[in-house]
Parts: structure tokens; C-alpha cells; sequence
């Protein structure tokens, strides 16, 4: 599996904002975000395909935001009104194919990035 770097993480209190990043070694088909709270399963957060189109988690809706730069070939994870329970690592993963919500469908993957939401 290629690997993935996110950066962006860090401690934050409750109701704060965090950016992630990651950058993505060439162009895929699908990127996304998802994380793992501490004793849980990792779950999907929000993914973006090759035509922008967006789904999120809906646990996180209207608050984050995923988007991604061409350009620079990165997606980004802006997270807003963060929670306690939203303490968690967050991985960037990527696909050549469509989009899953599925951390097993994705080729690419890093190694995570710590969001720690004191209250």
C-alpha cells in the first residue's frame, strides 16, 4: 500500500477547528477521511470522487468539510465544532476507483494523524 502523509492534526477544546492535510502521491479516482476513536472501529468521515461529488458521515454534517486542491494533489478535512467524542486518529486513504465509504476499498492509506477535543 502506498503510503499516505496527513498532517494538520493537534489538541483542540471542544466547539474549536482543525485542517487536515494529505497529500496524494498522483490523481485518483476517490479521497477521503476517516478516523478511529480510541477502543473503536475506524469509520468512514467523508469522501470526495473525480467528479466532486461529496459524501459525508452524518455524524459530521454541516460541520466538516472535505475539499481537495488538483493542483497541489491534496485533499483537505476542515473540521469544525469539533466534540470529545470526535477524539480520534485520522487517516487519509485514496482509490483509483469510485467511492466507498469502506477503509478496506482504498489502495492508498497513511499512518493517521492525532485530533485530541478536550472539553
Amino acid at each position: 500500500e502506498v503510503q499516505l502523509v496527513e498532517s494538520g492534526g493537534g489538541s483542540v477544546q471542544a466547539g474549536g477547528s482543525l485542517r487536515l492535510s494529505c497529500v496524494l502521491p498522483e490523481y485518483v479516482g476517490c479521497r477521503g477521511w476517516f478516523r478511529q476513536p480510541p477502543g473503536k472501529e475506524r469509520e468512514g468521515v467523508a469522501v470526495n470522487d473525480r467528479y466532486d461529488g461529496i459524501e459525508y458521515a452524518e455524524f459530521v454534517k454541516g460541520r466538516f468539510t472535505i475539499s481537495r486542491d488538483n493542483v497541489k494533489n491534496t485533499v483537505y478535512l476542515q473540521m469544525n465544532t469539533l466534540k470529545p467524542e470526535e477524539t480520534a486518529v485520522y487517516y487519509c486513504a485514496a482509490r483509483r476507483g469510485f467511492c466507498t465509504m469502506v477503509r478496506s476499498d482504498f489502495t492508498y492509506g497513511g499512518q493517521g494523524t492525532q485530533v485530541t477535543v478536550s472539553s
